[in-house]
């Protein structure tokens, strides 16, 4: 609490201000409530993101014993090689804005945030083991919050960590929402921000929003690397 309170006394900063931990999804999720919060009128403009720096051992040490880590130190998402992730450290903050607000005050409009949707696994079969079908459900929320249809996406930027549990599940998760009746002319490409950068683990989700909009601004996917 006192990290994003600090910021807004130095920046100034009178709205809403708070520290988000859900994980790896933390920065995604504080995008999603900032969202929010613009949309209720709570505030005008907004910062969101996340940053992760490693710091003492500890953390390493637990993830190693739980055989979570690359002995290469590399996340080789997507790839029959992939053992486990990389750590890494980063900052990524990005400023937020109603677009007619943004427009009127005559910012440079990076992209658009349509729509986003937060859910919870709930049961499954372990603490580190994806829910597959609660993966699915929150990707259709997310659609209906934003009106695309399925087939009309081309690209998803996925958590892919590069580990043989989650990686799977979550491909299938995608396969299952936005392969339905796509054409395999127009085939859904699919990419992680983290096999370039590591995991920036709290912080790691807006590094691939970052991504998401060079690739746009460029017309150009960075290429997942390791594999």
């Amino acid at each position: 609490s006192v990290s994003s309170g600090r910021l807004s006394y130095l920046l100034g900063l009178q709205g809403p201000s708070l520290t988000v931990d859900t994980a790896c999804s933390s920065s995604l999720v504080a995008v999603h409530l900032a969202c929010q919060a613009l949309r209720a009128g709570d505030c005008r403009l907004a910062l969101a993101g996340g940053v992760n720096l490693i710091l003492s051992p500890e953390l390493y040490i637990a993830l190693s014993h739980s055989r979570m880590l690359a002995p290469d130190g590399r996340c080789k998402t997507f790839d029959a090689a992939a053992k486990g992730f990389g750590r890494g450290e980063g900052c990524v903050l990005v400023g937020l804005e109603k677009l007619s607000d943004a427009l009127a005050a005559g910012r440079q409009v990076l992209a658009l945030v349509r729509g986003s949707a937060i859910n919870q696994d709930g049961r499954s079969s372990g603490l580190t083991v994806p829910n597959g079908l609660a993966q699915q459900a929150v990707l259709r929320q997310a659609l209906a919050a934003a009106r695309p249809a399925p087939t009309d996406v081309s690209y998803v930027e996925a958590h892919g960590t590069g580990t043989s549990l989650g990686d799977p599940i979550e491909v299938e998760a995608l396969a299952a929402v936005y392969g339905s009746g796509r054409d395999p002319l127009q085939p859904l490409e699919v990419g992680s921000v983290k096999s370039n950068v590591g995991h920036l683990e709290a912080a790691s989700g807006v590094p691939g929003l970052v991504k998401l909009v060079l690739a746009l601004q460029h017309g150009q996917l960075p290429a997942s690397l390791h594999v």
